[in-house]
C-alpha cells in the first residue's frame, strides 16, 4: 500500500514521489533504510529551533527522520529549498539573513532556522588582496556598504572607499575606516573669500560744429553725442559736453567730447559653511529670476527660477588630520543684452565663471582658485560720410567711443575642523555696535 503526493519540486528529483509507506528500490523486503547523520551544521538556538547554517552562495542537504510531504520557506529571497529525496532537503543559501524553514512528513512536523552568513564578500576579497595585512572589514545592506576597521594611512582609507564606490552599484558608501591617532571631529568648517576686481577704461572723442547768423543757421555733428538744437532761430543746449566755445560776432561754435574715465571696483563675499563629513553644504548670495515655460500641446506658461550670484558647493571627506574637499565656485550675473524674449517675457541670459576640483588640505591651510578673466573690449563710432575722408580735417568729422573692461576672480577656501563648544567656552555676545561700524568721516580698513 502507498500513498502518491504530487508538488512541485527542482533539482535532481522533479514530478511525482511516493510518500508515506512506499517500497524503494534500495530498501529491500519492505524494510527501511536507515538515515545517516546530517552533514550540515547543527545547533539549537533560544527559541528551541534547530539551526543550519551556511554560506550565502553554497549549499548543504539537510536529512530528516521521516519522509518529508510538504516544505515551505519564509523568504526564499535568502534561502531556498528543495525536497530531493524522501528524506533528504536541499537547502541554497542566496543572501544573508536568517528565515524559517518548515518541513512536514504524514505524522510529524519540524521547523529549523536558516542561518545564512554573507561570507567572504568578492569586495572583501579584493580589499584583502590589495591590502594584506590592513584591517579592512566589508558590511553590506539593501542600500548601502559599510567599512569598518583600521588602517594605517589617509591614501588606503581614501583608495578603499574610491574602491568599494567603484565595484558596486549600491546608493552610497559610508566609509567609516579609523586612523591611528585620527581626529575625533567629523565637522568641517569652510571659511570661504570671494573677490572680483573689475577695471574699466572708457575713452571718448568727438565734436560738434554749428553756426547761428542772421542769415544762416547749420549744425555738423555725428549724432553720437548731444549736439545743439535750434529752436525759433535760438540755440538750446541739452549738453556742454566738456570743451565748448561760441564767437557771438562770428556766430561760430563748437562743442567738443573728449572724455577719459577709469574706474576700479572689488565686490567681495565671505560666507562661512559648516558639513558634516561626506556630507554637500551650498551656499549662494544672489537670487533668482524667472524663466516662462511653454507647455506641449496645451499651450500653458509656467515659471521657473534660476539662481544666479555667488554660489559654493562643497563636500568634505575627513581622512585623519587630513581634509578632501569637492569644491564648485559660481559667480554669475544676469546679462539683459543677451537675452530672448519669449512669450511677451524677456528672459536676461547669465554671465558664468565657474571652477570645479579637489584638493588635498590639512586644518587650517589655504588655498587659492584664480585666473578667471572676463576680458571686454568695444569701440562705437561714428563719422560724417565724404567729409570725415577729407586728409587731416576729417578728424573733426568723426567720433569715437572706446571701453575696455576686466574682471578677475579669485576664490580663497581653509578648511577647519571643528567641535561643538561646552557652555563654559561660549563667548559673549557683542552688544557695543560702535565695534562693527566705523566712526562717520573714516575710513573702515582691516
Amino acid at each position: 500500500m502507498s500513498v502518491r503526493l504530487s508538488y512541485p519540486m527542482r533539482g535532481l528529483f522533479a514530478g511525482v514521489v511516493t510518500v508515506g509507506l512506499f517500497t524503494s528500490p534500495i530498501a529491500a523486503q519492505g524494510q527501511q533504510r536507515p538515515v545517516p547523520p546530517a552533514p550540515v551544521s547543527q545547533a539549537t538556538d533560544t527559541s528551541g529551533f534547530e539551526q543550519v547554517v551556511l554560506t550565502a552562495g553554497r549549499s548543504t542537504v539537510l536529512n530528516t527522520p521521516f519522509d518529508v510531504t510538504r516544505i515551505a520557506v519564509t523568504n526564499p529571497a535568502i534561502a531556498d529549498a528543495v525536497v530531493v529525496q524522501p528524506r533528504e532537503v536541499l537547502i541554497d543559501g542566496k543572501g544573508p539573513g536568517t528565515v524559517s524553514l518548515i518541513v512536514w512528513g504524514a505524522n510529524d512536523r519540524r521547523q529549523y532556522d536558516v542561518v545564512v552568513d554573507p561570507g567572504v564578500t568578492t569586495l572583501q576579497q579584493t580589499f584583502q588582496k590589495l591590502f594584506p595585512g590592513e584591517d579592512i572589514r566589508v558590511a553590506m545592506n539593501e542600500e548601502s556598504i559599510i567599512l569598518t576597521g583600521s588602517v594605517s594611512s589617509n591614501a588606503i582609507m581614501l583608495r578603499a572607499g574610491e574602491i568599494a564606490d567603484g565595484m558596486s552599484a549600491k546608493t552610497g558608501v559610508i566609509n567609516m575606516l579609523q586612523l591611528p591617532g585620527g581626529s575625533e571631529s567629523q565637522q568641517v568648517l569652510l571659511q570661504v573669500r570671494v573677490a572680483e576686481v573689475n577695471r574699466r577704461a572708457i575713452k571718448e572723442l568727438g565734436v560738434s560744429f554749428f553756426v547761428n547768423r542772421p542769415d544762416a543757421l547749420g549744425r555738423v555733428t555725428t549724432g553720437q553725442f548731444s549736439a545743439p538744437n535750434f529752436e525759433e532761430d535760438k540755440l538750446v543746449f541739452s549738453d556742454f559736453l566738456n570743451l565748448f566755445y561760441f564767437n557771438r560776432k562770428e556766430g561760430l561754435g563748437a562743442i567738443i567730447k573728449a572724455l577719459e574715465q577709469k574706474g576700479l571696483f572689488q565686490s567681495l563675499a565671505e560666507p562661512n559653511l559648516i558639513a558634516y563629513n561626506g556630507q554637500e553644504a551650498s551656499f549662494l548670495a544672489g537670487g533668482e529670476f524667472p524663466i516662462p515655460i511653454v507647455q506641449g500641446a496645451t499651450g500653458q506658461v509656467t515659471i521657473q527660477f534660476k539662481e544666479f550670484g555667488v554660489k559654493l558647493n562643497f563636500r568634505p571627506t575627513i581622512a585623519g588630520d587630513v581634509i578632501r574637499l569637492k569644491v564648485r565656485p559660481e559667480v554669475s550675473a544676469l546679462d539683459f543684452n543677451n537675452g530672448v524674449t519669449l512669450e511677451g517675457f524677456r528672459v536676461p541670459a547669465l554671465t558664468m565663471r565657474r571652477a570645479e576640483t579637489d584638493v588635498e588640505l590639512r586644518d587650517g591651510q589655504s588655498f587659492a582658485i584664480a585666473g578667471l578673466l572676463n576680458n571686454l573690449a568695444q569701440n562705437d563710432g561714428a563719422n560724417i560720410p565724404f567729409l570725415s575722408q577729407i586728409p587731416i580735417i576729417g578728424y573733426l568729422f568723426k567720433s569715437n567711443a572706446e571701453r575696455l573692461e576686466r574682471s578677475e576672480l579669485m576664490v580663497l577656501v581653509t578648511p577647519r575642523l571643528v567641535r561643538p563648544f561646552n557652555p563654559d567656552e561660549v563667548p559673549p555676545v557683542p552688544t557695543d555696535p560702535t565695534r562693527f561700524l566705523p566712526a562717520p568721516g573714516t575710513t573702515e580698513s582691516k
